[in-house]
């Protein structure tokens, strides 16, 4: 079935039927990527290590947040 046919079905439905169909397609656009998660994990050890090591300098939080 195509985009075209679902969405043709989807509004014949009952607007408390749609209200169900939307916030499942929702909720599904909000699911965690665990290989997403992974790889800002490892970037997240990378830097902080870095930093640890000097190779890596920080801004103050007042520094990033006043900058216009």
């Amino acid at each position: 079935m195509s985009t075209k046919e679902i969405l043709k079905q989807a509004l014949k439905l009952k607007p408390d039927e749609k209200f169900v169909l939307i916030e499942a397609i929702i909720k599904s656009l909000d699911e965690p990527d665990k290989k997403l998660d992974e790889i800002w994990a490892e970037e997240a050890e990378h830097r902080l290590m870095a930093y640890r090591e000097g190779r890596l300098e920080s801004i103050p939080m007042e520094e990033i947040f006043n900058e216009k």
